[in-house]
């Protein structure tokens, strides 16, 4: 009996611990590394939840009180997150202005209303043969039906869409469609009389035709189509050609080793406002004989596009008319919209905008929401209708929609615009975002009569001969030498929400990062330096064990 009595006395706590059931020595060991946590945490009312001498309600008492403080912290943070998240980016003035030499002088297209020549093609007989009798017209040879149905697609859109709606249109599927509107139109020399442009020099103003959704339209001041397009471009697509390299763009602006009234300089840019500093001005002229009425109704004149030089014109959505026989100012105000480069690792969905480097068109180089939203329309018209209309920039092998098709494009253009109001910004079919270096011109016009009889008779022109020319002059300048900026900057960055974090964190548990780091610890670190330590124990305590049952059993 003696020895049994000396076997139990000697037997270490290691065999009782090995005796117990895995779980309950799994229990035992979280117990106490989580009593080690509430003794030594630094969160408030943690400690009180590990002291075993505490009573249950105390225990219940802080439970709670620490289960309302997580709740409100982690509401709070909650709304602090889809703060940042989503109104992370505010739109503010910029903290100095922009003078008016460091942006280009807007690029100006004009486009007349006048689509045809009409001492040149009688298409008043034609048209009104469509319209009124809905057949084609007896007298018209083949040549002068096929000028009639390309007329058709720069016209108003009820006599474009009479075409096809009764079988009359043609499929036109090649480039001939630009050579007839190109023949049929006014050209350079018979609607520009005069121009200058004045910089304290006299610049030539060098107008290019150019096509666009009107017809054959003028431009100045615009990229030349090396530096306007892509290769992907057809090479029978309307482009500029003058030779004048560029060296400017939109986030970068003009280098700055370019003097303003530099020959090199490209785009043109001035250095004053208003009537007397620096501007353009035109003499536009109009015949009365080549007048029509049928194609854009009794309404004459001039539609005219300001827009930024790298940017492909829509008239139809960006135009102001001029009437003959006015004389116009126009003075242009500048919205220019920069972006920080704080912002430039924001995701463009967050931002609102597109960095140059951040969204690639196909067709063009130079992007834009405009240019975006073209690009966008003649992908969707080659998918719905199987051909792309005249003025949208496609590749050699889409075919050019004939006047067959012409409601088939307009219904495509009605349904991106509808979309475009419908859905939000991200799901619309183009997501054309605004670029997040962005200028747009706006037109304040003024305009008096101008007096061409007495101007004429000063002249000493025949009287037959004045009443032939219906001029009208146009001049452009800025209102301002300098233009109000805004910037996008960050509103609420990851500093601001980590600040108001550790703020709620600290008022309603009195965390801190070092207490997040304390947690971590105790769950990480501690706990395996816990086993590790107990498993350098029991290999210790084994051999002692072991020799000291041996010296039993030989007892």
């Amino acid at each position: 009996m003696t020895s049994i009595k000396i076997v139990i006395d000697e037997e270490q706590p290691g065999d009782v611990e090995n005796q117990l059931p895995q779980r309950t020595k799994r229990r035992e060991k979280v117990n106490k590394l989580f009593g080690e946590y509430c003794a030594n945490s630094s969160i408030h009312g943690v400690k009180y939840l590990g002291e075993k001498k505490r009573h249950w309600i105390e225990r219940c008492w802080w439970i709670i009180g620490f289960a309302i403080s997580f709740i409100c912290c982690g509401g709070l943070i909650y709304k602090i997150f889809n703060k940042w998240n989503v109104s992370s980016v505010i739109v503010s003035f910029a903290e100095e202005p922009t003078p008016v030499w460091h942006i280009p002088f807007p690029a100006v297209t004009i486009c007349p209303t006048t689509k045809i020549n009409a001492t040149m093609f009688n298409i008043i007989d034609g048209f009104g043969e469509v319209i009124l009798q809905k057949r084609r017209p007896v007298n018209f040879s083949d040549e002068e039906y096929t000028v009639l149905n390309a007329v058709s697609q720069v016209c108003d859109a009820y006599i474009g869409e009479a075409f096809g709606q009764l079988g009359l249109g043609d499929n036109i599927a090649d480039s001939s469609i630009v050579d007839l509107l190109k023949e049929a139109a006014p050209r350079l020399n018979e609607t520009l009389y005069d121009s200058f442009f004045l910089n304290n020099k006299n610049y030539s103003c060098e107008f290019e035709e150019i096509l666009t959704e009107e017809g054959l339209c003028f431009t100045f001041n615009m990229l030349t189509g090396n530096e306007t397009y892509t290769e992907s471009i057809s090479p029978d697509y309307s482009q500029i050609h003058h030779k004048k390299r560029a060296n400017w763009n939109l986030e970068s602006g003009y280098n700055n080793n370019v003097e303003i009234y530099s020959p090199t300089t490209y785009p043109y840019r001035v250095a004053g406002s208003g009537a007397d500093g620096d501007k353009l001005r035109l003499w536009l002229e109009l015949t009365a004989s080549s007048r029509e009425n049928w194609c854009h109704g009794p309404a004459h004149g001039y539609k005219i596009v300001l827009h930024v030089p790298g940017e492909i014109p829509q008239v139809a959505k960006h135009f102001f008319l001029i009437p003959p026989l006015q004389d116009v100012s126009v003075s242009v105000k500048v919205n220019i919209i920069k972006t920080s480069e704080g912002l430039r690792h924001y995701h463009h969905e967050r931002r609102k905008c597109y960095f140059e480097s951040e969204r690639k068109l196909r067709f063009l180089k130079v992007y834009t929401q405009r240019n975006c939203e073209l690009e966008c329309l003649s992908n969707a018209t080659l998918q719905s209708c199987g051909c792309v209309k005249f003025s949208l920039p496609r590749d050699a092998a889409a075919p050019i929609c004939g006047s067959d098709r012409i409601q088939c494009y307009h219904f495509v253009r009605d349904t991106l615009m509808k979309s475009s109001i419908t859905e939000t910004s991200m799901s619309r079919p183009c997501n054309c975002l605004p670029a997040c270096y962005s200028i747009t011109y706006d037109a304040q016009i003024s305009q008096t009569p101008f007096d061409w009889n007495s101007y004429s008779k000063s002249l000493k022109m025949p009287k037959n001969e004045s009443s032939e020319y219906l001029p009208t002059l146009f001049e452009i300048s800025f209102k301002e030498n300098e233009f109000i900026t805004l910037m996008r900057s960050e509103l609420y960055g990851p500093i601001d929400f980590a600040a108001s974090c550790g703020g709620l964190l600290g008022l309603f548990m009195g965390a801190s990062f070092l207490s997040i780091v304390e947690l971590v610890y105790f769950c990480s670190l501690r706990l395996c330096c816990n086993i590790r330590t107990r498993v350098i124990q029991k290999q210790e305590v084994a051999p002692v064990i072991f020799s000291t049952s041996r010296k039993d059993k030989s007892r």
